[in-house]
């Protein structure tokens, strides 16, 4: 089976890191998912980052839509592999 991963973008570390938490509740996720702050090009300001939560699927049972659909919740969405 191939290695599946799914980004969610998130606009701010706090829905990063709750995005995080939910996804065990929600999904059922047991491996921990990585977190990753992903400054825009040619931006200096910190606040300007977006923070990227790094999901391993390697049974490919996440749902694609329902994250999107769960990422939009924190005004955030799923990057396309």
């Amino acid at each position: 089976m191939s290695d599946v991963r799914h980004v969610l973008v998130l606009p701010d570390r706090d829905a990063a890191e709750e995005v995080a938490r939910e996804l065990a509740e929600r999904f059922g996720v047991g491996e921990e998912p990585q977190i990753l702050r992903d400054a825009l090009a040619g931006e200096d300001d910190a606040e300007d980052a977006q923070w990227l939560v790094v999901l391993a699927d390697a049974d490919g049972r996440l749902d694609p839509a329902a994250l999107d659909e769960f990422a939009a919740e924190y005004e955030g969405w799923r990057e396309e592999p």
